[in-house]
């Protein structure tokens, strides 16, 4: 019994993704078809478009994991300790530092290695 509903479900999900992409294709095609029209009416119509594909993908087995993935990201993102303010300047002077030292010393090696081979060649 349930490997027929889970059938259905299947087709009805096929359906909806195809349907998607028509909608999608639509907005593409229809946004080269009416270049001669106002850049706002196409962006209208291309975000229309664009949300009515979203909430049918979302509609979807497939959207509605996606969905509650995005809601656990959430909740992870809200976990995260950021760091201060003064972290985050103390540590992109060091890097600033470590990149200038970095870039003086392959300075001073290609000097180097150009001076020698300047003598080498004559």
């Amino acid at each position: 019994m349930t490997s027929k509903v889970e059938g259905s479900e299947n087709r009805l999900d096929a359906l909806k993704w195809l349907a998607v992409a028509l909608l999608v294709a639509v907005g593409v095609v229809g946004n080269q078809y009416f270049s001669a029209e106002p850049i706002l009416y196409r962006v209208l119509v291309l975000l229309v478009l664009a949300a009515a594909a979203g909430f049918l993908a979302f509609q979807t087995a497939k959207g509605k994991a996606f969905a509650v993935l995005l809601k656990e990201a959430r909740v992870e993102i809200r976990k995260v300790v950021w760091p201060t303010r003064q972290e985050t300047t103390q540590t992109t002077m060091i890097v600033v530092l470590v990149v200038l030292l970095m870039a003086l010393m392959l300075w001073g090696l290609d000097s180097l290695l150009g001076w020698l081979v300047s003598l080498i060649v004559g």
